[in-house]
């Protein structure tokens, strides 16, 4: 738990104020509760829209792991960035159903002929939520004044701010100089974003970059008010005040989420319709996975994703067993832009800065056994790298074909370590794997069959030692773990969104501070080179092989351990429209509806 005491958001009619006393005697759970004074914005359940859509009703979601922050900055991993994506908006954002970029805050922009200068021009009447940061608590109008305040903000060095390296670090102009002199208490100037009015905002970058509008709709790009930021501070990790179709009524940390309907929310669909079709959404937090079923099966929740694979008997048995009974439930799949794989802290482990014993690792370990036999189907074995298969990314030009990855070979990776200077292992210290709680029995299971892998084959010991989610981020990117498992899940449908985890300008030079996208803390100048060039490259065939050829560096480098691409599975009771399944897992549930009751 991050925080030792217990802060009381207290929730009155005319008034909302924060409890300053250490509350002793309460007793809940260590946790935060915040409530907002948004007040019922209900549209009243079953009632019929324009196009038969059925309006109201509150979406019941659960999520394994508890949240570790929902402020943009600090957003660096999916449940936060699934409750966070309903709260907040940023000038862009996805088309659920093919990922294709789409206005949001800004309602067009212009690019210049050499793709440096993008012009965006703002929605009108697009509102904060109501909050008490704000004059009477009521929510005022977005100007690009806030857009201009937020990108400020992600440029400026903060211990919660971990989007910066990914969004706009070398990529806007003056971006760089902006966070070099954040702690330097003097008036910056951030040269390359220009406000020209309340409604139109100028952004100039350092290169061509095919990227830019992706990066926007990213978290650390969505905006909010300065008024949060002044009153709340760092309290905005649970105290969300944004643009989007929902705002948070109440939260108990851990526990649950409640969100009700923004009713001034900007969106209105082809019908006419106002979004969000509902009245609201509850999240939960229940960790266990086989508990999380139950209560789908229950119909205690309206949708659950990343199903276990020892648990697919338990959904899927009755029904194969009779084949005369229908599934209670829809199923959705699709490849996922995501891929485990265990991290070596190369800056600070001397052993794991020898790419001999690191290479000795990625061949004794055997990934189709991994992928047939411990995840049974659940995932696919990483015989590429960092990037998963994507017929897409092929057809662009990615050189999947090309790629030399690490086939099973002990007999190769007894070699290397001999080379290394350690012939069976003998003078190597014991390992410790961390690696996460949660989402089931998988990631355990996975971890003993490498540590057996490992001990058959190269007479390594492995121990184990598995924490919170929140606590593995943070030692993670402290390079408090030397050895770790990770997943990392694409920001956005890009290569270059898997190989900036191996850029080395994301790794500080103090080997002490945090590398919040670089965990591996891998530096290598013919990497960066590659990775820069294609990054500038406005031709995607060129742009997509360039990508290809700087992975190959890092596959012979034996930064990490490409484990296993996943598949993602998604259940959704049968009465739920619209909640479509895209390989980023992203959700708009502003479009998600009740089917009507026959």
């Amino acid at each position: 738990m991050e925080y030792c005491n217990l802060y009381l958001l207290e929730y009155k009619p005319s008034k909302f104020s924060l409890m300053k006393k250490i509350i002793t005697v309460l007793v809940i759970p260590l946790a935060l509760l915040v409530f907002n004074c948004g007040g019922d914005k209900s549209i009243g359940s079953g009632s019929i829209g324009k196009g038969g859509i059925q309006l109201g009703g509150v979406l019941r979601v659960n999520e394994v792991e508890i949240i570790k922050s929902l402020m943009p900055i600090a957003i660096n991993e999916m449940n936060s960035y699934h409750v966070a994506s309903q709260v907040y908006e940023g000038l862009t954002r996805y088309n659920e159903s093919d990922l294709a970029v789409i206005p949001a805050i800004a309602r067009s922009w212009d690019i210049s002929p050499d793709h440096l200068e993008y012009t965006f021009h703002m929605r009108s009447k697009v509102k904060f939520h109501n909050d008490p940061c704000f004059k009477d608590s009521i929510g005022r109008f977005v100007t690009t004044s806030d857009v201009k305040f937020c990108f400020e903000n992600l440029c400026s060095k903060n211990i919660n701010n971990s989007q910066y390296d990914v969004t706009f670090k070398d990529r806007v102009e003056g971006a760089d100089e902006f966070f070099a002199e954040s702690t330097s208490g003097q008036v910056r100037n951030f040269s390359g974003i220009t406000v020209i009015d309340d409604s139109t905002l100028k952004i100039k970058l350092v290169r061509p970059d095919a990227n830019f509008l992706n990066i926007l709709a990213m978290p650390g790009c969505y905006i909010y008010p300065k008024e949060a930021y002044a009153k709340y501070g760092d309290k905005m990790r649970m105290l969300c005040v944004g643009t989007g179709p929902f705002y948070i009524d109440s939260l108990i940390e851990g526990k649950r989420v409640s969100m009700q309907r923004n009713a001034d929310y900007w969106g209105i669909d082809t019908s006419g319709n106002k979004l969000p079709y509902l009245d609201g959404i509850k999240w939960t937090f229940i960790p266990d996975k086989k508990t999380e079923v139950q209560e789908f099966k229950q119909g205690k929740i309206d949708m659950i994703y990343n199903i276990p694979v020892e648990l697919f008997h338990e959904i899927f048995g009755d029904n194969q067993a009779n084949s005369g009974r229908s599934i209670s439930f829809e199923i959705f799949s699709s490849p996922a832009l995501r891929t485990n794989y265990y991290g070596f802290n190369l800056q600070t482990n001397p052993f794991f800065s020898i790419k001999e014993i690191r290479q000795a690792f990625n061949l004794a370990i055997d990934r189709h056994k991994i992928a047939d036999y411990i995840l049974k189907g659940e995932g696919r074995s990483a015989d590429y790298g960092i990037v998963p298969y994507t017929d897409v990314f092929e057809k662009n030009g990615y050189d999947y074909k090309h790629l030399k990855g690490y086939t099973y070979n002990p007999d190769s990776a007894k070699k290397l370590l001999a080379l290394a200077g350690y012939p069976g292992g003998k003078g190597l210290p014991d390992f410790n794997l961390e690696i996460n709680s949660g989402g089931g029995d998988r990631n355990i299971l996975v971890a003993l069959g490498i540590q057996k892998m490992l001990n058959d084959n190269l007479g390594i010991n492995v121990n184990m030692n598995v924490v919170s989610w929140p606590e593995h981020i943070e030692n993670v990117q402290s390079g408090k773990s030397d050895f770790f498992r990770y997943a990392w899940i694409s920001d956005y449908p890009d290569p270059e969104s898997f190989l900036t985890l191996f850029y080395g300008k994301h790794v500080p030079n103090n080997y002490m501070d945090k590398s919040y996208i670089n965990y591996c803390r891998f530096k290598n100048a013919k990497f960066d080179s590659l990775f820069n060039a294609a990054r500038s490259e406005p031709d995607k065939t060129r742009r997509y092989k360039l990508f290809s050829q700087a992975e190959q560096i890092i596959i012979d480098e034996a930064a990490f351990m490409p484990l296993f691409y996943d598949e993602n599975l998604r259940l959704v009771q049968k009465n739920i429209m619209n909640m479509k399944e895209n390989p980023l897992n992203y959700m708009d549930m502003s479009k998600a509806y009740f089917a009507p009751k026959k």
